[in-house]
């Protein structure tokens, strides 16, 4: 590699620490850093005011102010080694390292963001010092992204782990490769890959099962620094929920009715109308999980391709789908209540079921829904579908996944 203009050579001259110390000693105490190519450096024949040898260098391989982001900061000694190597940001973040077997490197645990100054300290088994500076080009695009659920939240057992990115992520593997699920159990679960309902870039975390009550979660999205191919992330993200009581939703079409279990055991069973069989209006089947209690909204069907059929606002509205599926008070329907679907794709049900159920659900609560009457099956990105999905082919969905994660197919058994 060439030399950049911005190189530099910092020579540090160590005093004598007494008048008896060998010239030998002095030489090796001694520490300097030349911000360089990576092919090395030539030591120079300068000598100390003391008369010590020439000075040991190091050269770090990212250098000048438009190094290339996305690289582990590597710093390399030519002679002796190196007791320690601290490299901190212009924000005074501290990159994590390790030095190497044979004392000659140290490389950095995270990769070097972009559009940011570092600056470099290095200490040799002599006590010679030395220091360096360096900063990286910024971003031609920066990513971003949405966490669900949000910080310190407590959730119910089918709520997903989802993130939403503002730009396309094409480096899949390597974004997901920092993206670390802690859970105080053990859960099994995995990553999963679509188009998000807005059509962005989405990775949801799912366990295999539903979520134990009690359990704690965690994300760390150690991101700083990472390309995703549709920008680069400037920053890390974290968040941590814990699943709530055991709650479950059935809500069966053809049967026009509402059941609420907690811990098994049924808590609240109610009529409703869903939507209207044979067209648009029907609802949908499968898992549903609740998004969010939106309470009093306005609905207009227009806003979910019926035209001007409707225009009303409604009580106790719970979000299922993005595609604009809710639970909630119906009143105006109570002639349907547990005979017949005639909603325009939502489950309807009295003002004081209504807000029975409300008051009792929680984010994350499965909505399981059965029956001929509906449309079709709830899709994976139209709000949490993923447990519409199996196992098998919700882990197929990660970026990492081996060919050790797939069951090898059984071979025939051989003619007796």
């Amino acid at each position: 590699m060439s030399r950049s203009r911005n190189s530099s050579r910092v020579r540090v001259r160590v005093r004598p620490r007494s008048i008896t110390r060998t010239a030998a000693s002095v030489g090796a105490a001694a520490l300097a850093v030349a911000l360089t190519g990576c092919s090395g450096v030539t030591p120079t024949d300068d000598k100390g005011e003391d008369g010590g040898k020439r000075p040991t260098r190091i050269t770090v391989n990212l250098q000048g102010e438009q190094a290339r982001a996305g690289e582990p900061v590597k710093v390399t000694l030519a002679a002796g080694k190196l007791e320690e190597v601290t490299v901190i940001d212009s924000r005074g973040g501290r990159l994590s390292g390790a030095v190497s077997a044979d004392g000659r490197s140290w490389t950095s645990a995270r990769k070097a963001a972009p559009g940011t100054a570092y600056s470099v300290q290095a200490r040799d088994d002599m006590g010679g010092t030395a220091t360096a500076r360096f900063a990286t080009a910024a971003p031609d695009e920066v990513n971003k992204l949405a966490l669900t659920p949000g910080k310190n939240s407590t959730v119910g057992i089918a709520q997903p782990l989802s993130l939403v990115f503002d730009h396309p992520v094409t480096n899949k593997a390597e974004v997901e490769k920092h993206l670390e699920v802690t859970t105080s159990d053990g859960t099994e679960g995995s990553w999963g890959w679509m188009e998000d309902w807005s059509g962005r870039s989405r990775v949801d975390w799912r366990p295999k099962a539903y979520w134990k009550p009690g359990t704690k979660v965690t994300l760390n999205a150690e991101l700083n620094g990472v390309d995703s191919g549709g920008g680069w992330f400037v920053r890390d993200y974290a968040t941590g929920f814990t699943v709530g009581r055991k709650q479950l939703v059935k809500v069966d079409l053809d049967h026009h009715r509402l059941t609420l279990y907690r811990d098994g055991v049924q808590v609240r069973d109610v009529p409703v109308s869903a939507g209207t069989p044979g067209g648009e209006k029907a609802s949908w089947r499968g898992t549903a999980v609740l998004m969010a209690k939106e309470g009093t909204i306005n609905m207009r069907s227009e806003t979910v391709g019926l035209g001007d059929a409707y225009d009303k606002m409604v009580d106790h509205s719970m979000r299922l789908t993005w595609s604009g599926m809710y639970a909630h008070a119906a009143p105006w329907n109570a002639a349907y209540f547990g005979s017949a679907n005639r909603s325009s794709g939502c489950v309807g049900m009295s003002d004081t079921d209504a807000t029975a159920v409300y008051d009792a659900v929680q984010p994350g609560d499965p909505f399981e829904i059965t029956g001929d009457d509906a449309k079709g099956t709830i899709a994976l990105n139209n709000g949490y579908g993923e447990w519409n999905v199996s196992w098998t082919d919700w882990r197929a969905r990660s970026a990492l996944r081996s060919a050790a994660d797939v069951s090898p197919a059984v071979p025939p058994r051989p003619p007796r």
